[in-house]
């Protein structure tokens, strides 16, 4: 009889319709709510994602599968303490949000989001949210767990001294799978991913730190024997399990891999693996495959823009994202909205001082000979990978938002994490802006950074530093800011997860830490709305 491995993973929900994702131990028929489907083999893994249709307003549900008998019920579990499996469609009144979280026996301080899901399990379901976006770095590839660290080891068995795989890391998509089934399958989150439609998108760790910072760092990495193994195991995997589940109805009618992988009828990881090694290349300026995707929700609509993979970096360019896919961007930052969200894994507005010394280390990492050389480690080293050490793409970014922000929605948000601390800060344009618009950081959800970085993260913050900073970068001919900003609430440390609550035309941002304490309250919106 087939085994449920992993999920129910609720994921795209709107109006009417909703996916739901799981993986199984064998090929067999899943059903769910009365819909049905069949899975697909990748590997030694087999997935389906199951489409329910004409939704009502409130559906509980349950997990069987089938091998060819009858059906049989394999989730909830017997005896489960947690609520019952629900999909609500309808209003979105509030999103939680976070990114970087390392696996659940990692010693990096107590993990917010399972806190979270237990708290949820004690309120009405009411007050849960009704969506959820991890912004990046699910799992961590290059910083396994130890417990990983030796099924590694096992798993490699007398391979381990002959393979070329980095000792310690994993590379291909059972290995990946492994991370999965680790970060996943602790009961707090599985159960919270059952209820909680969730919105997903990667950033470096989720393939390997720093992944694209920059073309010398891209072919560093194409010279190291493993790596290709590495970034078809991270992209394949990437869509089976993050990717797939973010696209909705129309976009899986129209996605041809997805018709492939669901026509093929045998083992499709060859195909996979194909396909992601020809997303990670660049050819003159574009990438084959785009991961950012819009959802609706209601009145807030969400662009989550990649970050990563996305990147040009060849010919010498250095763009975060391809012209193409910009104006695909910017497209849909316009339509009748009261707020848009543009999901970011990496920060728009940083710490002044920190925001400035990236602009100033692109430019120092052009100039020839040592000069370039010492700015490149440095870039490397400290992680100069932003928003602002693209600075092309930095102020085209900043000159959709100022143009969002007259197109009549109430708020322009920036949702983002991976600088391990906190943060609201709220920009400013030469013109006065219709809209508020702010940058939403929530960072780390369980990765606490350690006690010696804060001062660091203060100073970064500071007028002194970021006049410094902004002399020198200004000296170097890195162009003025095309706006101004000012932090309001933070820097805050610690595990946390972000809510963001919709009433009408405003909103509030909070953060919750991971001991249930509320540490920041921003309302955001305009007094005259």
């Amino acid at each position: 009889m087939a085994k449920l491995v992993l999920g129910p993973l609720l994921r795209h929900v709107n109006e009417t319709s909703a996916t739901v994702w799981v993986e199984t131990d064998e090929s067999c028929d899943v059903m769910i709510a009365g819909h049905t489907a069949r899975t697909f083999q990748a590997g030694r893994q087999h997935f389906a994602l199951v489409r329910l249709e004409n939704l009502g307003p409130r559906t509980e549900y349950d997990v069987r599968l089938s091998s060819g008998g009858s059906w049989e019920p394999v989730w909830p579990e017997a005896g489960s303490k947690f609520p019952k499996p629900v999909i609500r469609t309808g209003e979105v009144r509030r999103i939680a949000f976070g990114s970087c979280r390392a696996a659940p026996h990692q010693p990096v301080g107590p993990d917010a989001l399972d806190a979270f899901a237990q708290r949820l399990m004690s309120v009405p379901e009411a007050e849960w949210p009704q969506a959820m976006i991890l912004l990046g770095d699910q799992v961590y590839a290059d910083e396994p767990t130890e417990a990983t660290k030796q099924w590694l080891r096992d798993h490699r068995g007398d391979r381990r001294h002959d393979t070329e795989a980095p000792d310690g890391e994993v590379v291909d998509f059972s290995e990946y799978a492994r991370l999965y089934h680790e970060t996943w399958g602790d009961p707090e989150i599985r159960w919270l991913l059952s209820v909680v439609p969730t919105s997903m998108i990667f950033d470096d760790h989720d393939v390997r730190d720093d992944w694209n910072t920059s073309a010398v760092w891209r072919a560093e990495m194409a010279g190291k024997p493993w790596w290709r193994d590495r970034i078809r195991g991270g992209l394949a995997s990437y869509w089976v399990y993050q990717h797939l589940g973010n696209l909705g109805p129309d976009e899986l009618a129209r996605d041809p891999l997805y018709a492939k992988v669901k026509a093929q009828g045998t083992d499709v990881l060859p195909l996979l693996e194909e396909f992601a090694e020809e997303a990670d290349k660049e050819l003159e300026g574009r990438k084959s495959t785009w991961w950012s995707f819009r959802r609706d929700f209601g009145r807030a609509r969400l662009l989550m823009v990649d970050t990563r993979c996305g990147r040009i970096l060849a010919d010498g360019k250095r763009q975060m994202i391809s012209d193409e896919e910009f104006e695909w961007i910017e497209r849909n930052s316009e339509g009748d909205f009261d707020h848009l969200l543009i999901g970011s894994s990496l920060p728009w507005l940083m710490p002044h001082a920190l925001s400035h010394f990236q602009s100033l280390n692109e430019i120092g990492a052009r100039k020839p000979g040592w000069q370039g050389k010492a700015a490149e480690k440095i870039r490397q080293a400290v992680d100069l990978e932003h928003w602002p050490a693209f600075r092309e793409s930095f102020d085209r970014l900043s000159r959709m938002i100022e143009k969002a922000a007259n197109n009549g929605s109430a708020t322009v948000c920036v949702l983002s994490g991976d600088v391990h601390h906190s943060y609201v800060a709220e920009a400013e344009f030469p013109g006065p802006t219709k809209a508020l618009v702010a940058q939403l950081v929530c960072s780390p959800v369980h990765n606490e950074a350690p006690r010696v970085f804060r001062p660091a993260f203060r100073l970064s913050w500071s007028r002194a530093a970021s006049w410094v900073f902004r002399r020198l970068a200004t000296l170097a001919g890195v162009p003025e800011d095309l706006m101004r900003w000012r932090k309001t609430s933070g820097p805050h440390f610690g595990n946390s997860v972000a809510l963001l609550d919709f009433d009408g035309r405003r909103a509030r941002y909070r953060l919750l830490s991971a001991t249930g304490e509320e540490t920041a309250s921003v309302l955001l919106g305009r007094e005259s709305q």
